[in-house]
């Protein structure tokens, strides 16, 4: 069966980067994954941004190990769900935008790009405060002095860009690796119970149970799987250059663009892993508050919290892989966003200006918030709880229509869904819809 989509479609997904990197032709196995490499950081940093790192640690500090078995079952769903994400935009040509776009009228397109909208602006929230604290920690920069300086990493992507797509790829993954040795450093220096941790990857009855685990077991999953990382995923795997007439190199880039965004997802699960372990190992039993970054960066350093270890090493420590998880995070947050822009609204305007309004429509509120809080980190902090509202609305007008294109087999052809993945997107798609209709009920009440 001939696939529906090898004609190049017209208006491609992030123009100036699609189809920029060559890949190698009767290559070894490793020299065609490296070629591969790098889209799969971009999208691993959205499952362990800032505004996960709090749910983990505080998972671990409240419950010990026992939701591990939950950061899997996310992590494993990340998977699935990323995994269609960019066979569709490889099969197809197309980003998720784009194609919702076109399979919907012209007001529902605008009511979509409305929500989608509102879900990359409470992804930034997390990322931008997260940075901005960090600034604050590490240097003694004021939050809103913080928070626009990481609104100018902007100006720092249009350069990389004009540099090459695989500048952005490797800058992302040297932050990613900094949060991951640091989380491991600390992490070992915590001496956790290695039979406990293995134990709390099996799942515990209790979960359901306790009203308490439950509701922050649904924190975890609900707020793991982030809409713009299914956006960001469909556009960013079509940066390699592939002959979409001939089905062994569609073929080709489906299964090793999987590979590395399955190798970069496991590297996601091992940080929030660490970071619950963190939790638990240091702060399980103490009763400390630990619901706010500043929270966390002061008990590292207290040793009536965390015992001998205790140092300001440990919290500088801490801020560094703050920094570099919001500024890694920021980047793709602004990938997503002119995605998004292009696909629903078709938006055509210079490059520079493009991502300009991007950043300002996301870093607006969170500029108006601090300025009317300022000097009360904590109740800008709880703005990251307000933007996780946003997030679980948004995330069924991703799914769903991720889950439909790629069951379709006029446009997907012989590369839609296995029958197995089919169901078991739909059972995925149906209990994320009911976690964060639950998640929502909570908040609101």
């Amino acid at each position: 069966m001939k696939v529906a989509t090898a004609k190049e479609p017209e208006g491609k997904s992030l123009d100036e980067i699609n189809g920029s990197i060559k890949v190698p032709q009767n290559a070894g196995f490793w020299r065609t994954l490296l070629a591969y490499t790098g889209p799969g950081a971009l999208i691993a940093v959205g499952y362990m941004d800032p505004g996960n790192w709090i749910t983990s640690i505080g998972g671990g500090a409240q419950f010990k190990y026992v939701l591990l078995s939950v950061v899997l079952l996310s992590s494993l769903i990340a998977m699935l769900l990323q995994s269609m994400a960019a066979k569709l935009g490889i099969v197809t040509g197309k980003d998720l935008a784009q194609l919702t776009r076109d399979k919907t009228s012209k007001r529902v397109g605008f009511i979509l790009w409305v929500i989608t909208e509102l879900a990359i602006m409470a992804t930034d929230i997390a990322e931008i405060i997260g940075s901005g604290i960090a600034l604050e920690l590490l240097f003694g920069i004021p939050l809103i002095v913080g928070i626009l300086i990481t609104s100018a990493d902007v100006l720092l992507l249009l350069v990389l860009t004009k540099l090459g797509f695989r500048k952005i790829e490797a800058i992302v993954a040297t932050l990613v690796a900094v949060v991951l040795l640091v989380f491991s450093y600390e992490v070992i220096l915590s001496q956790p119970h290695v039979p406990e941790i293995l134990k709390g990857f099996v799942p515990n009855s209790k979960i359901v149970t306790n009203t308490s685990m439950l509701y922050l077991a649904l924190g975890i999953v609900g707020a793991t799987i982030m809409p713009h990382d299914l956006y960001l995923g469909s556009s960013i795997s079509q940066t390699r250059r592939v002959d979409r007439s001939n089905k062994k190199e569609i073929a080709k880039a489906i299964r090793f663009t999987t590979i590395d965004s399955n190798i970069q997802l496991t590297i996601a699960f091992v940080v929030n892993c660490l970071l619950l372990v963190l939790g638990a190992a240091l702060f399980y039993g103490t009763n400390s508050s630990l619901g706010r970054f500043v929270d966390l960066f002061r008990a590292l350093n207290d040793s009536q919290i965390v015992g001998a270890i205790a140092s300001p090493l440990l919290s500088m420590l801490f801020a560094i892989a703050l920094l570099a998880s919001g500024q890694s995070s920021t980047i793709t947050g602004t990938l997503s966003g002119q995605i998004i822009m292009e696909g629903f609204i078709h938006l055509h305007m210079p490059l520079w200006a493009q991502r300009l309004l991007t950043r300002l429509i996301s870093v607006t509120p969170v500029l108006i918030f601090a300025i009317i809080y300022h000097g009360n980190e904590a109740k800008i902090e709880e703005l990251l709880t307000f933007s996780q509202v946003f997030l679980s609305i948004a995330l069924p007008f991703a799914v769903v229509p991720l889950v439909i294109f790629t069951n379709d087999e006029k446009l997907m052809g012989e590369f839609k869904n296995h029958t197995w993945v089919k169901w078991v997107a739909w059972i995925v798609t149906a209990v994320l819809i009911v976690l964060n209709i639950y998640l929502i009920w909570q908040l609101v009440a």
